[in-house]
């Protein structure tokens, strides 16, 4: 029998014991060594020992440390009970610090303010709701279901007012879509170094709520009706104009987010989701829908959400979401560490539909090869692919471009500048370059 075989139940042998008891002894002596470091620093000092040594020795004992929890020891978590299971809300490992929101430093809460979700350290399609995207116009209000309501008026022929309980009481729906923001990115530098700076405002979940077209034929549409002009709650009145065909389509009173009720800094306790469209028009926070026979003209669709052209024209209502698609393994600020085959990873959407293919170059665009689609294949939600590719040490530029199923292609920055100026600041949805240096390193291939 050898040291780490088992005589009985719960019993080592002896010497694997002493073995376990001589690490347990010397880790402990580290431990100590680190609380009086203070006091050795002073002496070491009268001794003429430099305190840089002191840091090194310090450096090599936590190496040393992190060792003795590699094969074939036994590491420290195994021979110990872990923590309770007394959370009453799971959180990540706090060894994933790095998986956040970012907030913009331009935008100031509560004035106006956004963060992005870390897409280069996700996977799959769906976003967690801790990571998904925000944005708002006046900070997040605090509402209680209890006290809020929805008021329906305007060209029906039944105006009416709903509680939060009498909305969930309708039939309800669970469809996956994704949010993205007009703005996600602007056309103009500076770029940003990740997949988050790059395209962070794009997110996607399982939204449960009720079709905004079961309220409507409850209430009963007057034939005049062509727009609704809804309006949240917060302190902005956010306000956007749907056209009546969109709303008796696809526009959804959501209420719950991948399976639990809104967060506030989503809308909670009921927001409007229109899938496929610019994300400021699915309104949060949701509290008055006016049906009109005309758009509102609101501040938000004048003064923000249209598209300035070279000419000086602005392309007004411009609703959809284009094809398009960024790789986020590997991406800005990653590293790859070998020569060899690896995998590139990313997603891609489209306003339109389904994503009917994604292709990748390694050439800078040069050539390109289709990438394998992650089923399921949802309309107007994230589609993952993954590709395999060999690096052998060179300078390369990765990217992705993405195609749906009204035939539309992902266009380059060039094509787009080309078309709309430089003035534009919403709908970039250009082909993103990751340049990957002789060193393995990821930078935006735009800088």
């Amino acid at each position: 029998m050898n040291d780490n075989e088992v005589s009985a139940p719960g019993l080592i042998e002896p010497r694997a014991q002493q073995r376990e008891q001589a690490i347990a002894d010397k880790r402990s002596t580290r431990r100590n060594f680190l609380l009086h470091s203070s006091a050795i620093v002073t002496v070491a000092a009268t001794a003429g020992v430099t305190t840089e040594a002191l840091a090194n020795d310090a450096a090599k004992d936590a190496t040393a440390d992190a060792a003795a929890n590699l094969p074939p020891n036994i590491p420290k978590w195994t021979r110990s009970l872990g923590s309770p299971t007394a959370s009453p809300y799971g959180k990540p490992s706090s060894y994933e610090n790095k998986t956040i929101r970012n907030m913009y430093p331009g935008l100031k809460e509560p004035m106006s303010a956004y963060s992005t979700s870390p897409l280069q350290e996700l996977d799959g399609a769906i976003t967690p709701n801790g990571l998904f995207y925000e944005r708002h116009h006046a900070g997040v209000p605090q509402i209680d279901p209890a006290e809020h309501r929805l008021m329906l008026h305007g060209l029906v022929k039944h105006p009416l007012v709903f509680t939060m309980d009498e909305i969930r009481q309708f039939p309800s729906v669970s469809p996956i879509y994704f949010l993205e923001c007009s703005g996600n990115p602007s056309f103009l530098p500076p770029y940003g170094k990740t997949a988050a700076e790059v395209a962070g405002l794009v997110s996607c979940a399982q939204w449960t709520g009720v079709p905004l077209k079961t309220l409507l034929e409850h209430a009963g549409l007057k034939k005049e009706a062509k727009w609704i002009v809804a309006e949240g709650a917060d302190g902005a009145a956010m306000t956007r104009s749907i056209p009546i065909e969109k709303c008796l389509d696809d526009v959804l009173l959501a209420y719950s987010q991948n399976g639990e009720r809104l967060r506030p800094e989503q809308g909670y306790p009921i927001r409007l989701f229109v899938p496929g469209y610019e994300g400021n028009m699915s309104i949060k926070w949701l509290r008055r829908l006016h049906v009109t026979d005309q758009p509102g003209y609101t501040r938000e669709e004048t003064g923000k959400y249209t598209d300035l052209m070279a000419d000086g024209r602005a392309r007004k209502f411009s609703f959809v979401m284009d094809c398009k698609s960024i790789i986020t393994q590997p991406s800005g600020t990653h590293k790859l560490t070998r020569k060899g085959t690896h995998e590139i990873r990313g997603i891609a959407w489209s306003g339109h539909g389904k994503i009917t293919a994604v292709d990748i170059s390694t050439d800078g665009g040069n050539t390109w090869k289709p990438a394998t689609l992650q089923e399921p294949i949802i309309s107007k939600a994230l589609t993952a692919f993954r590709f395999l590719f060999d690096w052998n040490g060179d300078e390369q530029i990765i990217m992705s471009r993405a195609v749906d199923e009204t035939g539309y292609v992902q266009p380059s920055l060039e094509q787009l500048i080309e078309a709309r100026g430089t003035v534009s600041f919403y709908h970039n949805n250009a082909i993103q370059p990751w340049k990957i240096a002789t060193t393995g390193e990821l930078t935006n291939g735009r800088t």
